[in-house]
Parts: C-alpha cells; structure tokens; sequence
C-alpha cells in the first residue's frame, strides 16, 4: 500500500513537499515514481527513483524545481516542490513497481499506487 500526502494550497513561487509511505512492502529495489493528473488531460510522469542505485529522473516541466528523495529507515519517498506555477496544479499519485530502471512517462506496468494528493497552486 502506499499513502500520499502533502498536497494542498500553496501561492504561485512557493513549495510543498509530498510524502509516500509504504506499507507491506520496502522500498528496496523498486522503483518509485511520482505523477501527476489534471482533468482532460494524459496523465504525467514528474519524477522517477531507482532505489538500487539511486538514479532519478525527471520531467523536463519540472526539472530544476522538484527533487525526489528517500528515506529507507521510515520507508517513504518524497518529493520537494519549489517555485511551484499554476501549471503545477494536479492530483500527484506515487506508485511503484519491483525492480530496476525507470518509469513510463503514462505510470504504465507500475505495481502499486496511492489514492494520489491534490496540489493548487493559485493566488
């Protein structure tokens, strides 16, 4: 199981960071991905973490601004979201799926997701 949260209001210019905590499982060697959806729109692949080696990506909309991380001891990912625009708004879900390498951009082949959180960025 993961759970999200984090998400809320913030201005445009400001930072939030979510959490994902899972549960049944470690996330040793998985990969966890953040994504995030907005109505009328194909979902999208933010950011992605390999647990065996520590490599991450991410989109190129948010590159430079967001940053995924992990704590192992408490078995949750995070991801830090500064200069937050209002293109930014979405429901962001994180999932993950055993073994090495990426992720889909579209979430495609991930094992687990979490009920996603909302995120509004607005003034």
């Amino acid at each position: 199981q993961l759970v999200e949260s984090g998400g809320g209001l913030v201005q445009p210019g400001g930072s939030l960071r979510l959490s994902c905590a899972a549960s049944g499982f470690t996330l040793d060697y998985y990969v966890i991905g953040w994504f995030r959806e907005v109505p009328g729109k194909v979902r999208e692949g933010v950011s992605c973490l390999s647990s065996s080696d520590g490599s991450t990506t991410y989109a190129d909309s948010v590159k430079g601004r967001f940053t995924i991380s992990s704590n192992n001891a408490k078995n949750t990912v995070f991801l830090q979201m500064n200069s937050l625009k209002p293109e930014d708004t979405a429901v962001y879900y994180c999932a993950a799926v055993a073994g090495v390498g990426g992720c889909a951009p579209d979430g495609a082949g991930m094992e687990y997701w979490g009920k996603g959180t909302l995120v509004t960025v607005s003034s």
